[in-house]
């Protein structure tokens, strides 16, 4: 059975200090005051500054504490092109996003540090192929960066599998469509003035207060659109899920992501003798590979 890419203490350490800027970053206008001038258009950039290097320090903890290699790297990179292909087909119709389903699955299989890391490679490069590169990109960024990761701290793949594993996975494609969403709005929401008493955001009033209208905001605005990017994750999950699980779980145990490698000493090289080639010292590992 293959297993989630387990995260070591400094790669949990650059996530959560990744989770603190994004909570930060996300949050911080309703906490300033009236004359603070909000600016979410204009931190973007910084934030986008200290988001990239802080992927590449997750990317990099997980390689030191061995649970990332170059094959994993690699599948990285496929499955990013993958969800970044997917995009294009659903966007700017009624929230329809079929990239959501294949990241609940991919940080199933992979776990949250991969899937962290591939939720925001994800919606970089999607952004690149769609044209859609702006203020709000590194918000998206660390949004679908949550989604995945969310996805790969789910009870583990020993204790629910089968028809009660889709279920599972459905439901939290459906709540973290809607999470998502939300999030995405207080990024937008603090910019927007003049929409009424009841759902602007007003600097420097109560957090409790702003947080009403912001609710109210949501369910005026951005319902729809939540709702189909949620039904359509439910729809892929459960119709496609099973038979992307099994792929995935297949590569992973093909590439043997965990199996250490050693180098037999003393292969001779001379003419009637081949060198023999780097093995991995848990054949047991590898012969799971082949089935």
């Amino acid at each position: 059975m293959s297993r989630p890419l387990r995260i070591g203490p400094r790669a949990a350490a650059a996530l959560a200090l990744v989770t603190l800027i994004g909570i930060a970053a996300f949050g911080w206008p309703l906490l300033a005051d009236r004359q603070s001038g909000l600016a979410h258009s204009q931190d973007a950039p910084w934030l986008f500054a200290a988001l990239l290097p802080l992927l590449v320090a997750v990317v990099v903890a997980t390689i030191a504490d061995r649970g990332v290699d170059a094959k994993a790297v690699a599948m990285l990179g496929v499955l990013a092109a993958v969800g970044a292909a997917l995009r294009p087909l659903g966007a700017g119709t009624a929230g329809l996003e079929p990239m959501f389903f294949l990241m609940v699955l991919s940080g199933r299989v992979l776990g949250p540090g991969f899937g962290f890391v591939l939720g925001s490679v994800t919606m970089f490069a999607s952004a690149l192929l769609t044209g859609g590169v702006g203020p709000w990109m590194p918000f998206q960024m660390l949004a679908l960066g949550w989604f995945a990761l969310g996805a790969g701290l789910l009870p583990g793949p020993e204790r629910i599998r089968g028809r009660a594993e889709l279920l599972m996975l459905a439901a939290y494609g459906c709540a973290g469509s809607f999470a998502y969403g939300t999030v995405m709005n207080l990024q937008g929401w603090v910019l927007l003035q003049g929409m009424g008493q009841g759902v602007s955001f007003h600097p420097g009033d109560p957090v409790g207060a702003n947080l009403a209208r912001f609710a109210s905001y949501c369910l005026a605005t951005s319902l729809g659109w939540d709702l189909g990017r949620a039904v359509l994750t439910v729809v892929l999950t459960l119709a496609l899920g099973g038979t992307v699980l099994k792929a995935l779980r297949r590569a992973t145990r093909k590439a043997a992501f965990d199996a250490p490698v050693s180098f037999d000493p003393g292969a001779e090289s001379g003419p009637g003798h081949t060198p023999q080639r780097a093995r991995a010292a848990t054949e047991g590992d590898i012969r799971a590979s082949g089935r």
